[in-house]
């Protein structure tokens, strides 16, 4: 039974913090991730003593491995969906599980008690 609970907790909260980390991704400004490369280049740079050469050789392999990711992006994107809609899917079906299971009075105290901890954990996922 914790087995179910956990399970179905977790599967909640890998949605709400990939739904999190797709609302950040959406919201960068074009202008602010292309200053804080820059001020990352320049700490890169400070830390590790790198000659002007690396450096445009490291910037040229970060703005390939970003041009891929911008090109894998419609396929990445489409593969969290069909991952968000079988956790769904899975949640939805654990809770008419849960619900055949417990009385109508237990189901309802253990609704409540899911939602309250997703309340709690929520500060947490946002911060």
């Amino acid at each position: 039974m914790k087995k179910l609970v956990l399970g179905a907790a977790f599967l909640t909260l890998g949605t709400f913090a990939m739904a999190q980390q797709n609302q950040r991704m959406q919201k960068m400004d074009p202008a602010k991730m292309e200053q804080r490369q820059a001020d990352h280049m320049k700490q890169m740079k400070m830390d590790l003593n790198l000659t002007d050469a690396q450096v445009i050789k490291i910037k040229a392999l970060q703005d390939k491995r970003m041009s891929e990711r911008q090109q894998n992006a419609p396929q990445i994107q489409a593969e969290r969906k069909a991952r968000m809609e079988m956790m769904q899917a899975k949640r939805t079906q654990h809770d008419v599980e849960m619900k055949q299971i417990l009385t109508p009075e237990q189901y309802q105290n253990w609704k409540k008690n899911m939602q309250q901890k997703m309340q709690k954990r929520q500060p947490v996922m946002k911060g």
